[in-house]
């Protein structure tokens, strides 16, 4: 059981960090340095709760937000910095699910594999929903989905330590937002065909 809620944990926190990257490595080390639920000390990821790490996750997060006003209006540049955005996702959800189960006693190898996957998923579901989202809505509400997604992040990071399990209801959840994205974007270039 102990192993399950680990696993939970872990790909929880990663599929958070997919959502957004910054503030669920955060909170992770806050709840750690807490023992609240985690506690990264005496594993080899104790790192992931010190305050040199935490700072650098501040300064990317900082560094992000930046690059995200710049290249607001343009859309190359957000892509860019979405596929950027989604790399350092891939890599703090990795050290997150790898510090989960090394928390637990067990071999963290198994987090550096999973945890990318889980980041990804997430990162590829919401991401779609977001730019959907986006040319819908004007410029002013449009900003907003950052904090929208941000406070998504933060909550599935704060379930995941506190209540694992929740973690597999949200990767089926990404799982199926992406599947029906994927069917929603089909179905339009099936109309374009249709209509010419």
């Amino acid at each position: 059981m102990s192993l399950f809620l680990d696993i939970g944990t872990g790909a929880g926190l990663a599929g958070a960090t997919g959502v957004r990257p910054f503030l669920p490595p955060l909170l992770a080390g806050a709840l750690a340095r807490g023992d609240v639920g985690i506690d990264f000390d005496g594993t080899d990821w104790s790192f992931l709760e010190s305050p040199v790490f935490l700072a650098a996750v501040v300064g990317l997060a900082v560094a992000s937000y930046a690059v995200e006003r710049s290249s607001a209006g343009a859309p190359e540049g957000r892509s860019s910095a979405s596929l950027a955005l989604a790399a350092v996702a891939a890599v703090l959800g990795a050290l997150l699910f790898a510090g989960s189960l090394a928390d637990g006693g067990y071999d963290s190898v198994i987090g550096l594999v999973a945890g990318p996957f889980c980041a990804l998923l997430a990162w590829a579901a919401v991401s779609g929903v977001l730019d959907r989202a986006r040319r819908r809505l004007d410029a002013g509400a449009a900003a907003l989905l950052s904090v929208y997604a941000d406070g998504v992040a933060l909550l599935l990071a704060a379930l995941a330590v506190l209540v694992p399990p929740v973690s597999f209801l949200a990767l089926a959840g990404f799982a199926v937002l992406l599947l029906r994205g994927r069917g929603r974007e089909g179905e339009k270039y099936a109309g374009l065909r249709i209509l010419r």
